[in-house]
């Protein structure tokens, strides 16, 4: 009689078997075949807060409210104070602080017990990625929590540990850099199972999955969004500023902060050093705040007392080109949302001047505009503004928020509205008002409203300014689809210094500090008739009807003779905006 025997074949082992005569034997050959595990490499591709298992769009990334594609953030704060890198300058995990900073991406698999010799899974990234992202790996989360760095600068490959059945690998992701003009923003994780036929034959993939990231673009924030810090320096000739700035920030419900004088050395320019902003992915959001090249008594302020724990710091240095006054961040806006040309800018759109439409000039350095540009959520308009002696877009544009469906209101400087003011002043009998009442300064003549009437070469000056001026206007409404109706004109006046440049005859009530409804203006020291400046009395006239209110700051010693005023002094740091960034249609 036949005794039946079952051989049962094992992949990846040799099997001898001995036969004897009389043995019928079968062979369990499915048993050997190597079932492949199930693989997933998973990130949050749908924009929730949520890594959801294998999206069949996770490689790939959409614009839009209907888009997909997961979100990273440059780590670029500093949660450890005693630590002296950006977060993202290491690698490192110092605290679960560091960790809420990066994206979490899960390695899904669900197969045999062990892979069989041969094989194995590895984790990596293009070399083009290996400076703009990193990846940690959760060591031993039961016996004690330890991240290790896995893939980045120095690695572009990590053996993963197959762990057999039904398992979740947690990694975390940083971004290292901004996007920029070499660089898209978009990154790419990809996972392989590699097989290895003989020794000495390089190993081939026989599965891939990918998962792609953008770095969350820079955000400016424009005047129309609440404020929430107010800084400012102290020097030795402010203190009367400070005071009347410390009860404006009072009174608009906000924090003061005061650069003291061992830190700024000197530098009251707090608007021309930093802008603030922020980064947003759906997980997480801090403010951080850009660093201009201009370097000035400044430079170390952003890094000292700015950058910490939730707060980050982001810089471009020109390596090559001259730093000009164009560079300092006066020269730096956002202008409100607004839909124009059929496109809508829901998050505003930068507002940069330049030396156009001249062929020659000062320019904002090429490493910050290309910074700008490539956000692409705020795309910034080039403004001419090469003709002031300072140079700065904040000198001759601002905006105020207003209730209503625009929500804003344009202030653009007007040498026309100053004479037109001027005129009907002096034809109601006030020619004799005199200017500058009040201020000692020794260089300041007996003004009056006929005096500045009868200069015809200052009028010829002025004119000057205002097509200047109309240039920028007939950009601006164009570009921001408005119309006469949401620009205000804001009376002023200009003198042309020995280089062909505008200054500023009184101080420019255009560059004022808005803190919502609540606006710190340059006290313009215009003419006083029957014991009140007509032209603050205009100012007030054009802008309480909207419901601001405006508080007259003296600057004119402290600020206005060194070529800047109130906003040029200041700087605010104000909440995100609501919208996602990410529905945004560039």
């Amino acid at each position: 009689m036949l005794q039946d025997r079952t051989l049962r074949l094992q992949y990846g082992n040799r099997i001898e078997a001995l036969c004897v005569l009389g043995t019928q034997l079968s062979t369990d050959v499915y048993g050997c075949v190597f079932i492949f595990p199930e693989i997933s490499l998973d990130v949050d591709a749908d924009r929730d807060g949520v890594v959801e298992k294998n999206n069949p769009q996770k490689a790939t990334w959409m614009w839009g409210s209907d888009g997909q594609g997961a979100i990273l953030l440059v780590n670029c704060d500093k949660d450890d104070p005693l630590i002296s890198a950006l977060d993202c300058d290491d690698e490192k995990v110092y605290s679960k602080d560091d960790l809420q900073d990066m994206s979490r991406m899960i390695l899904r698999t669900k197969g045999p017990d062990r892979l069989p010799p041969g094989y194995e899974m590895v984790l990596y990234i293009p070399m083009s990625d290996s400076d703009k992202i990193g990846v940690f790996y959760l060591q031993n989360p039961f016996f004690g929590q330890r991240y290790i760095h896995v893939l980045g600068r120095r690695k572009l490959y990590h053996v993963v540990k197959y762990t057999g059945g039904s398992a979740e690998l947690e990694f975390f992701v940083e971004g290292l850099r901004f996007p920029d003009d070499s660089f898209s923003g978009l990154v790419s994780v990809n996972v392989s199972l590699l097989e290895t036929l003989a020794e000495g034959i390089p190993q081939t993939p026989i599965f891939t999955d990918t998962v792609v990231f953008r770095v969350a673009p820079w955000i400016m924030t424009p005047n129309t969004l609440a404020p929430l810090n107010v800084f400012v320096c102290s020097v030795k000739d402010n203190y009367l500023f400070l005071k009347e700035v410390k009860t404006l920030v009072s009174k608009a419900n906000c924090n003061l902060k005061v650069c003291s004088g061992y830190m700024n050395r000197g530098d009251r320019w707090m608007q021309d050093e930093i802008e603030f902003g922020y980064i947003h992915a759906p997980h997480k959001g801090f403010p951080v705040v850009l660093d201009s090249p201009r370097n000035g008594g400044l430079k170390d302020f952003p890094i000292r007392q700015i950058l910490g724990p939730d707060f980050g710091y982001v810089a471009r240095e020109s390596l090559f080109e001259i730093v000009t006054s164009l560079d300092s961040f006066g020269n730096l806006e956002v202008r409100p949302p607004v839909t124009a040309n059929g496109k809508a800018y829901p998050l505003g759109r930068i507002l940069i001047g330049s030396s156009f439409p001249t062929s020659a000039g000062r320019r904002m350095t090429k490493v910050v505009r290309d910074f700008l540009y490539a956000q692409q959520v705020q795309s910034p308009i080039e403004l001419y503004s090469d003709w002031l002696t300072v140079g700065h877009v904040d000198e001759f544009v601002t905006f105020v928020p207003i209730p209503g469906k625009k929500q804003f209101r344009m202030l653009m400087l007007s040498t026309s509205a100053c004479y037109k003011l001027f005129r009907e002043k002096q034809k109601e009998g006030h020619g004799e008002a005199v200017m500058f009442k009040g201020y000692t300064g020794t260089d300041t003549k007996r003004v009056t409203i006929n005096k500045v009437l009868s200069n015809e070469y200052m009028i010829q000056e002025n004119q000057y300014v205002q097509r200047c001026v109309d240039w920028n206007r007939d950009i601006l409404k164009k570009e921001l689809g408005l119309t006469e109706k949401d620009i205000i004109d804001i009376p002023a006046l200009f003198k042309i210094d020995k280089q062909g440049k505008a200054i500023t005859f009184f101080p420019n009530m255009v560059n004022m500090i808005v803190l919502s409804r609540d606006l710190g203006v340059p006290k313009p020291f215009g003419p006083i008739i029957e014991g009140e400046c007509c032209l603050e009395q205009h100012m007030c006239s054009l802008l309480d009807p909207l419901g601001l209110m405006c508080t007259f700051i003296d600057d004119i010693s402290s600020y206005h003779k060194q070529l800047g005023e109130v906003h040029c002094g200041t700087n605010v740091q104000r909440k995100p905006f609501a919208f996602k960034w990410w529905d945004v249609i560039p």
